[in-house]
């Protein structure tokens, strides 16, 4: 079983952290590099500062844990989005840009991938854990607009994550599409089959 986490920064790598138990490989694609602002709201610790957090991440879960993972330091294109998906029994989107999104929706799609999505609003309000067949991605404001960074949103995030950690989990153990709608008020869960 392969799980492949794209983006790990404030919701993929706490949700990632949340499926260690699973009997799977946890596969990592992040682009970016940790910077010491995301240790507020990631999950990547002071001494990954510099490193890519895919990377990073992959080194923390393996040494801290003893989980089987993988890791690509590359951004996901059309060149090479079947490449780097191809083999994962599922997709989880943890990207901050519809753009991402839409690529990652568009090939999981077309090669019949399982998609879960976990999304923060702008404004840290609420966030939505969808799967793909009910997902319908939304712009930034603003190009690159940053949603977590310093720990703002913190309570939030954990919140999203451990939902969208608990919906891999449900299906990877009993095949089950839960989706939710997260504030810190409630969690209200939709499941489908």
């Amino acid at each position: 079983m392969r799980i492949l986490f794209c983006g790990v920064g404030a919701i993929g790598s706490q949700a990632a952290l949340l499926c260690r138990n699973l009997e799977a490989t946890l596969v990592f694609v992040d682009f970016d590099r940790v910077e010491s602002k995301n240790l507020l709201a990631q999950a990547h610790v002071k001494p990954s500062v510099g490193k890519n957090k895919a990377e990073a991440l992959k080194l923390q879960l393996l040494n801290l844990h003893g989980v089987k993972t993988e890791s690509f330091g590359v951004r996901v294109t059309r060149d090479n989005v079947a490449a780097l998906c191809g083999g994962a029994d599922l997709l989880v989107d943890c990207f901050d840009n519809q753009d991402s999104r839409r690529l990652l929706s568009d090939f999981a799609r077309g090669a019949g991938k399982p998609l879960v999505h976990g999304a923060v609003s702008a404004d840290g309000t609420f966030g939505l854990v969808r799967w793909d067949e009910r997902f319908v991605p939304d712009a930034e404001d603003t190009a690159g607009q940053a949603t977590c960074e310093g720990g703002a949103h913190l309570p939030l995030l954990g919140l999203l994550a451990a939902t969208l950690a608990r919906s891999v989990q449900d299906f990877i153990k009993q095949g089950v599409k839960r989706d939710a709608l997260v504030n810190l008020s409630s969690v209200v869960p939709t499941t489908h089959h």
